[in-house]
């Protein structure tokens, strides 16, 4: 297997388990606080989070969803029991998957989830594996963000939908201090722009596609042809 894209991006990267990687999915379980970090660090609305997750809980039965990155799991509160999903949560980190699959069973949604070990830049499903593709809060820890978005496309089938969030380096100066903190700890790649993402998923076949912005996150959106 090809190592894990992330891994290159040096000390402190996602593959070595960094603080970031346990305080997120915390954040996301705990909104009281969640909401004010959210607020404070980002001037970002963590329920447009929840509303993007919750967006899964409304998938028929028989529906298969690619989440990757899956984190600690963050996108599964969306699930609902016995939904009769094919989910399968990929991740470069061990620990990560470690621990998505511990949500699943917390959340009792464990028989739909799967994990995987997987390299974003080389998925390893065939192509248009997938009815839906959710990446929250991925494209801007990837190396290789454009690489990302033509794995991502490939692995989803004609009229299957791709979402997610990221951080855009067209946010605004105050995010700037954020987006370089990131870098030089190892846990944030180069990022893209609003119109990187755009371009990326319109150049991979996607139409209606749709970038929502709540302060230094932006929700994205598209449908494959």
């Amino acid at each position: 297997m090809k190592l894990p894209g992330r891994r290159r991006l040096g000390l402190g990267g996602w593959s070595e388990d960094p603080l970031w990687a346990t305080v997120y999915p915390w954040l996301v379980s705990h909104p009281t606080v969640g909401r004010v970090a959210w607020a404070v660090g980002l001037q970002s609305d963590l329920d447009r989070l929840y509303a993007a997750t919750d967006e899964l809980g409304t998938l028929p039965a028989g529906t298969t969803v690619l989440d990757v990155p899956c984190g600690g799991g963050v996108a599964l509160r969306g699930l609902r029991p016995d939904q009769g999903l094919r989910y399968v949560a990929a991740d470069i980190s061990q620990t990560m998957l470690d621990r998505t699959a511990d949500a699943a069973y917390a959340l009792g949604v464990e028989e739909q989830v799967e994990t995987r070990l997987a390299d974003v830049e080389d998925l390893p499903f065939e192509d248009g594996a997938f009815d839906v593709v959710v990446s929250f809060t991925g494209l801007h820890c990837f190396p290789d963000p454009a690489r990302a978005v033509v794995e991502m496309m490939r692995v989803l089938g004609p009229g299957g939908t791709i979402t997610g969030s990221t951080m855009l380096n067209d946010s605004g100066l105050r995010h700037a201090p954020l987006r370089m903190t990131g870098r030089l700890a190892g846990v944030l790649g180069p990022g893209c722009t609003s119109e990187d993402v755009h371009l990326w998923l319109t150049a991979q076949g996607g139409r209606d596609v749709t970038l929502e912005p709540s302060g230094g996150m932006s929700y994205f959106r598209a449908v494959k042809r």
